[in-house]
């Protein structure tokens, strides 16, 4: 007969197991992201002292604004939405919908603006989305959006600026 201590023991060695390996792909993936080179790459201090402590937070600790808390949230006007660390343009204004989530949400980048990883923190598996210039955290996209692309770009407000387009001559 299979003693239950046993049994109990195997199990939580199974498991943590599989915890240790689940969150030792996200330190390898950490790992990688830090070895890529960027077209704009600074020193922590540099960026500590261009970036405001909420952008610094978002862009270089991958951290996350509160929801609804953006005034980015509210534009409605025609523009370009651009990464708030090296002013790359991200998001065309026309892709920009309420998703209700909080953040600003676009369902298509620009091209070659955004660049994918692999992120497995908070113990799932999500896609992280940053600047494909200097690599500055941007938010997260997911498969729950608006046609054409069915994707939500959920994107924190403070790592993004708002370029409004110029006024058209009459």
């Amino acid at each position: 007969m299979i003693d239950r201590r046993l049994l109990f023991l195997s199990a939580a060695g199974l498991g943590g197991l599989f915890a240790f390996r689940w969150l030792r792909g996200d330190t390898a993936q950490a790992a990688q992201g830090a070895k890529s080179k960027f077209e704009v790459e600074m020193t922590e201090a540099e960026w500590r002292t261009k970036l405001s402590p909420a952008q610094f937070n978002v862009l270089r600790k991958h951290g996350t604004e509160r929801p609804f808390t953006s005034p980015l949230n509210e534009e409605k006007r025609k523009g370009t939405f651009a990464c708030a660390g090296c002013d790359l343009p991200l998001f065309a204004s026309e892709t920009k919908f309420d998703s209700g989530t909080g953040w600003p949400s676009f369902y298509q980048p620009l091209p070659n603006a955004i660049g994918t990883t692999e992120d497995r923190s908070l113990m799932m598996l999500r896609t992280e989305v940053h600047c494909s210039r200097c690599g500055g955290h941007q938010g997260h996209v997911f498969d729950d959006g608006p046609k054409p692309t069915g994707l939500r770009y959920c994107i924190n407000g403070v790592a993004l600026s708002f370029k409004p387009a110029a006024a058209s001559a009459s």
